[in-house]
């Protein structure tokens, strides 16, 4: 092992081109003719190419390149077709989604919400047709399709926000718009509407693996080089066949932590921590508006979140909310001592 290899170096081989196994018979050749770049061996293979993409990577680059045409001519058109305002303003541009009286049908006008609708058509579309490709280049390559049931699990999460959701609710109007700011806006006037998403306990286990797969990867990759000088990147040899590498890393761990996972059950780990992300994610998404309509209140109720006095005592609520609150704080072992009083019905 070269001495000079560390954390901010690559050792970089080259040698003859990895043309890949043989293409098919029924199969279009691949693209893109094998090339080196020094640049990319800093942060992995510098070989680029060949590439295959077929039938459903070519229909997956076609309906891209529209969805992004109807995106970005939409944002130009709204500064009036300004060069300098389109692109000093890119961050801040939107595509709205139609509004709540056209409900979900796609029988939108144009202007009023179905140039969104022909987007996300498009891009939906774009993601499905990539998700095949990946599928079907694993079966190909007799690989599993562990990665392609990992990325269904994002698609899952992309499909709930933009359209399952919105069919659930009857309203595209529920869908965020396309744009960088008018989507995060989207996101926190959705927590405040709904009662604070942050109470949502589908929420928090998303971030709970979202946090958990990024420690995992990290713990992982680290020891992986950690014990690279001892053959540690030949993970699979030492999966059945336990060698120094994996003995020191296992070492490793007891010593720090007391317990450890092996060279394989931590690739398990990790790869249920990422899809289970977006997988409860989504279903927390779904569950917003659909069966819960405020997250605070129903943290109050099942004791997840804290029951706060009133600010104002004598300030009236409206019946519906009143309603509510006395609900949740009536229940045994709450206090009702500063809830405000109902408004009496006008004559």
């Amino acid at each position: 092992m070269a001495s000079f290899h560390s954390l901010y170096s690559q050792i970089q081989i080259h040698g003859p081109y990895d043309e890949g196994l043989p293409l098919r018979g029924d199969e279009s050749p691949r693209l893109i003719k094998p090339f080196l770049n020094r640049w990319i061996g800093k942060i992995g293979d510098p070989q680029i190419g060949p590439t295959y993409l077929g039938f459903c990577g070519i229909a997956s680059l076609i309906c891209g390149f529209i969805a992004i045409e109807i995106i970005g001519l939409n944002f130009w058109a709204s500064v009036h077709w300004n060069p300098v305002a389109f692109i000093e303003g890119m961050a801040w541009h939107r595509l709205d989604p139609p509004e709540a009286k056209w409900g979900f049908t796609p029988f939108v006008p144009l202007a009023e919400g179905g140039w969104w609708i022909w987007a996300g058509f498009f891009l939906t579309a774009s993601i499905l047709l990539w998700w095949c490709r990946m599928y079907l280049r694993a079966k190909a390559l007799g690989m599993s399709t562990h990665v392609a049931w990992a990325f269904a699990s994002a698609i899952f999460l992309y499909l709930s926000i933009g359209f399952i959701r919105p069919m659930l609710m009857g309203s595209w109007h529920e869908a965020p718009p396309f744009g960088i700011i008018p989507h995060l806006n989207w996101t926190a006037s959705l927590s405040v509407l709904y009662g604070n998403f942050y109470y949502n306990p589908f929420h928090c286990f998303s971030i709970a693996f979202l946090y958990g797969s990024v420690l995992l990867f990290a713990m992982h990759g680290g020891t992986i080089l950690a014990v690279s000088r001892f053959g540690g990147e030949r993970e699979t040899e030492e999966i059945v066949d336990r060698g120094t590498a994996a003995e020191r890393g296992a070492l490793f761990w007891r010593w720090t932590m007391g317990f450890n996972a092996t060279f394989e059950s931590v690739h398990r780990w990790a790869y249920w921590f990422a899809i289970l992300t977006t997988f409860s994610g989504a279903i927390g998404i779904l569950l917003t508006g659909t069966v819960v309509d405020n997250w605070y209140l129903w943290g109050v109720k099942w004791g997840l979140a804290p029951e706060y006095p009133a600010t104002y005592p004598d300030m009236t609520l409206p019946p519906d909310i009143a309603e509510q609150v006395r609900a949740i704080t009536e229940a045994p072992g709450r206090s009702t001592a500063m809830v405000p009083p109902a408004p009496e019905a006008t004559q």
